[in-house]
């Protein structure tokens, strides 16, 4: 737990230039809250869509399943090898998988003690993988034609070809950095992905153009102080380490902290409900005493939903160690699990049929 702390001193966060360059408490809220949220606002996001025909995974066949449990594996990728955490649960019959990534500088070991989702999946019965960026401090190239975005269909071939994978219920999620990587992914990987659910850093990715509209579940804190709810990095952010390998911060090497015109999050989750001919999002719907839902009105089987967290800081909702270092992060809220709040959306979204 100390090097944990100490590798999440310098921190989880993301940067808006990196395009460039559950442990939940007994206050935890019940899993389907966006959900109802969302009927009680009179979308018809919620609508459950038919599982869409598709043959399990080869790795359905292999002679030797893989055995249940957490292991650390490796992966040649564009000639370079990449690693990843991966937790398979104990099934005997095609599961789901969850690509879960982690943030800027704080790397996949740490973020499978901040998400816990690993063990959660263990639980919930999906397989999930959480990969590994590159450089140091680590982080992901969110750009749609990255190697990061050709490491992730490497990653999902692997998983298929390894694992009894049901390839109608793949899914995404990461925290900030790993929320922007979230975001590319549904734009590049919308045949593969089903929906996405990124923690504190929804982004719109440049020349995003999806083949079909990938559900989206984003949480937000408004005092977030990293990736601020009213658009750009926060000060707090702006004293991490450059990803030039210089020893300077992104405040010495330039990077502005609210470029002119940065959109709001709202505003970017209301560029992707657009996107997909949703309508305006109807009034903020309370899921808990500092939880609303913010549910734009879409087409049946489509779904663009924002959960606010009140107060909330640059944090994994029932994460215990994101509530461990508040001081650095912000405020954790516990009124709510984020695994439990995407897990319930997720399965209400697999790949629709066609």
């Amino acid at each position: 737990m100390m090097l944990c702390m100490r590798r999440l001193a310098i921190v989880l966060v993301c940067l808006l230039a990196a395009g460039a360059c559950s442990s939940s408490s007994d206050e935890t809220s019940s899993s389907d809250g966006a959900s109802e949220a969302a009927a009680s606002a009179g979308a018809t996001s919620t609508t459950v869509a038919a599982p869409v025909e598709l043959p399990p995974s080869a790795g359905c066949d292999a002679t030797a399943p893989v055995a249940p449990g957490q292991t650390e594996e490796r992966l040649l990728s564009g000639g370079v090898e990449r690693t990843y955490i991966r937790e398979v649960p104990a099934a005997e019959e095609p599961v789901p998988l969850v690509l879960d990534f982690h943030g800027y500088s704080e790397g996949s070991a740490v973020h499978v003690q901040m998400s816990e989702l690993p063990a959660f999946g263990a639980e919930q019965g999906f397989v999930t993988l959480v990969p590994q960026g590159l450089g140091e401090p680590s982080r992901w190239d969110v750009a749609l034609d990255s190697p990061d975005l050709d490491f992730v269909g490497d990653l999902l071939d692997e998983a298929e070809r390894t694992l009894c994978i049901d390839r109608s219920r793949v899914y995404a999620t990461g925290l900030s950095n790993g929320a922007f990587m979230t975001s590319s992914v549904a734009c590049r990987y919308a045949d593969r992905v089903a929906a996405i659910a990124p923690v504190a850093g929804i982004r719109d990715p440049e020349g995003c153009d999806p083949v079909r509209p990938v559900p989206i579940l984003a949480i937000h804190g408004t005092d977030d102080q990293f990736v601020t709810y009213e658009g750009g990095l926060g000060e707090r952010a702006l004293d991490l380490p450059a990803p030039d390998g210089s020893g300077r911060t992104l405040r010495e090497v330039g990077v502005e902290g609210r470029p002119p015109g940065e959109p709001s999050v709202p505003e970017i989750v209301a560029s992707w409900a657009a996107r997909y001919d949703c309508g305006d999002a109807g009034p903020p719907t309370p899921i808990t005493e500092d939880v609303d839902a913010i549910v734009h009105r879409c087409p049946a089987g489509v779904a663009v939903e924002l959960l606010r967290v009140e107060g909330g800081g640059h944090s994994w909702p029932g994460s215990a160690l994101s509530a461990a270092i508040e001081s650095i992060v912000g405020p954790t809220t516990t009124t709510i699990s984020a695994n439990e709040q995407l897990w319930a959306f997720f399965q209400d979204h697999p790949l629709p049929v066609g």
